[in-house]
């Protein structure tokens, strides 16, 4: 084993020390992402991954763990900093091993598709990781050494899985550890967010506003609409001609006009656009994921969406309500008002920018009836953010939503397991369409 692979050993653990019997400010905020965590139910050995992960993402005021660990230190070498701070570089990622190796392991980020050469820096982990065959998916965090890199984490062993179980498996993943999604690819972090802006745009053009309200039947009419728009814009933008048939697309992408067709029936998805899949010309990376209402929204008697260039699409079967509640002289006379408005308070699905733009279209309403609710006569509108925040735990900023466009081979992954999965439920006739992207593999 090499010797800086061994110090880095000794160094993590050292870091790790620092920082769980640290005091002070850099507790507090250990303390703090934790909390952020707690409604995640994940094993002792991903328990450990949250620390570790603090360490790499965690702030601490204006610096960071490991910055506040070198300045501790003064006996560590040139090499140790050096080696410490390019640790920031580290990642938690879910990873098939493509090889194994004499001294360590050819590991796949299932994310990006990035490949990494990764060696385990001690005896234990050696020897645990020696039943790992090619195939085994793996769910740590990495770090760099030199030109190679090493598990910076404990690590879970998924095994082999397949298409729907790896789809569940990347879902699981971006629930549970949503700041580490292309933790080495920020490029497509960035094309990600650039998509939500677009889609609000594009939102907004069809629907003429940013809110819209109409029956749940009506409303999932005109969202396969929008999608169906959406599709022919992403084609457009590939470089694929809309108004060409199929079989000339086939011959475009030099692929076999059955193969698509073939492709499509097992996805579900719409012929064209896994044209687009397949063509390796396309300079498109990331595709747009399907949106639909969920059954029991298809049914609701009114459903609004309302449209965020940060937070996303939203799909609220209530909104009405609650804003008639707000309106209303007497709240407390409507019937389920308390459940509801409790509803809005604790549910992680009601998001800060909801509840600010009701404030923003009815302050004074919400103001009282928060009042009375609340039992704070002295509440003031003003202050809901930071009570949303303290009390109900609700984020202040958005994590990337689902109309975030996804690389093209998970948009793949996910059209595939879910073909997967309806065949298997065709035998009952209770096969379902499911949304692409990172959405749940039931």
């Amino acid at each position: 084993m090499d010797a800086i692979l061994e110090k880095s050993y000794q160094i993590k653990q050292a870091l790790v020390d620092f920082v769980l019997e640290a005091e002070g400010e850099l507790a507090t905020a250990l303390e703090v992402y934790a909390a952020e965590q707690s409604r995640r139910k994940l094993g002792d050995k991903q328990h450990d991954l949250i620390v570790d992960t603090f360490i790499i993402e965690g702030k601490v005021g204006d610096t960071t763990p490991i910055d506040l660990f070198i300045s501790s230190q003064p006996e560590l070498t040139k090499s140790d900093r050096a080696l410490l701070i390019n640790w920031r570089r580290s990642f938690a990622g879910l990873f098939a091993v493509v090889k194994v190796l004499s001294d360590g392991f050819e590991l796949q980020n299932w994310l990006t598709t990035k490949h990494y050469i990764v060696k385990p820096n001690n005896p234990q982990t050696i020897k645990e990781l020696s039943r790992c065959k090619e195939g085994d998916i793996i769910l740590t965090q990495i770090a760099p050494i030199t030109d190679y890199w090493t598990f910076y984490s404990n690590w879970t062993m998924l095994g082999k899985l397949g298409k729907p179980k790896l789809a569940v498996a990347i879902g699981n993943f971006k629930d549970n550890y949503k700041h580490s999604l292309y933790g080495d690819a920020p490029e497509l972090l960035q094309q990600a967010w650039q998509s939500v802006a677009e889609y609000h745009q594009q939102f907004i053009d069809f629907f003429g506003s940013d809110e819209v309200t109409m029956p749940g039947y009506q409303l999932n009419k005109k969202v396969a609409e929008f999608q169906d728009i959406l599709m022919k814009q992403g084609l457009s933008n590939a470089g694929i001609d809309n108004t060409k048939s199929l079989a000339e697309l086939a011959q475009d992408a030099g692929i076999d006009e059955a193969e698509i067709t073939a492709a499509a029936k097992e996805s579900g998805a719409d012929a064209k656009v896994v044209a687009q899949l397949f063509d390796k010309k396309s300079p498109s990376k990331m595709v747009a994921p399907k949106i639909e209402l969920p059954a029991e929204l298809k049914k609701a008697e009114q459903v609004t969406s309302l449209s965020h260039p940060r937070w996303g699409q939203m799909f609220l079967p209530t909104y009405s309500k609650f804003k008639t509640l707000v309106e209303a002289q007497d709240w407390q006379s409507i019937e389920g008002a308390e459940k509801l408005i409790r509803y809005y308070l604790e549910n992680p699905s009601i998001n800060v920018f909801i509840w600010q733009r009701l404030a923003q279209q009815f302050p004074q309403q919400l103001e009282k009836v928060l009042q009375q609710f609340l039992e704070l006569p002295d509440f003031k509108v003003d202050q809901l953010t930071a009570l949303l925040k303290s009390k109900y735990n609700k984020p202040l900023e958005p994590e990337l939503p689902e109309t975030a466009s996804v690389p093209i081979h998970l948009n793949n992954l996910f059209e595939e397991a879910v073909a997967e999965v309806n065949k298997s439920k065709s035998k009952s006739k209770t096969s379902k369409k499911a949304n692409s992207g990172f959405q749940k593999i039931n």
